[in-house]
């Protein structure tokens, strides 16, 4: 099957085309200052990942950073769409009906129409309450949609997982499937307070919590598409 082979090819970048491009802007804003016309938003060293010195938004958000954030994150998303099409084609070879297979590309390219939103309006200055709410409801209905399509998609696998013993590899799904299952765990914990205006939660400041739960949170969630490289094996003609 030829979409196995674009499947693997496509995966691999979902997952390094956002990691470096989110990277690099962390390195460009606390490290090369002298690109930033307005000193006011360089950000000294942090490792966000640990100490959540700043939000993915913060760093991508001022020029020149967002040259390299949006076109990334629109080529992502593009990715993305073609990524869940070809999902769509696998699982109707192996089961021409099966219960989850409109709800995978649904909320797949849900999830890919929310991250292009999120990308374009991400530096748009705009001081209105309802935009800032805008922002916010757009970021967590990527979370929200993203996650609901990867849980879909290996909860379909596994269901006809005998039929796909010669072309994946079984442990990398079953990895899947846990890597799946704490991202929803942590997002059901955490959304209710992150989504909170402000950072005091209950009296204890959370912003450097935040700040790191979504660095953290987002490698999780591309993770799965590196998982998916390793997931499937190379189909030979």
């Amino acid at each position: 099957m030829d979409q196995i082979n674009k499947i693997k090819s496509i995966s691999v970048w979902i997952f390094i085309v956002p990691f470096v491009a989110v990277n690099t802007c962390l390195l460009l804003i606390t490290q090369f200052h002298s690109l930033y016309p307005n000193q006011v938003e360089i950000i000294h060293n942090t490792f966000p990942y640990f100490d959540g010195g700043a939000s993915i938004s913060r760093t991508a958000r001022p020029y020149p950073s967002w040259l390299v954030f949006k076109p990334a994150m629109f080529l992502t998303s593009f990715l993305l769409i073609k990524y869940w099409l070809y999902n769509k084609s696998v699982i109707e070879f192996f089961e021409q009906d099966h219960k989850f297979k409109k709800k995978i590309v649904f909320f797949g390219i849900a999830s890919a129409v929310a991250l292009t939103i999120h990308s374009i309006f991400l530096g748009i200055k705009f001081d209105n309450d309802l935009y800032k709410l805008f922002r916010r409801v757009i970021m967590l209905l990527f979370i929200i949609f993203e996650i609901v399509a990867q849980a879909y998609l290996v909860a379909t696998y596994y269901s006809f997982r005998e039929k796909l013993k010669d072309y994946i590899n079984l442990k990398f799904l079953k990895l899947k499937i846990i890597l799946v299952s704490i991202l929803i765990i942590v997002a059901l914990i955490s959304v209710p307070i992150i989504s909170l205006p402000g950072d005091y939660f209950l009296g204890y400041n959370l912003k450097f919590f935040k700040h790191a739960l979504e660095w953290d949170y987002f490698l999780g969630v591309i993770s799965f598409y590196l998982l998916t490289y390793f997931m499937w094996k190379k189909i030979n003609y």
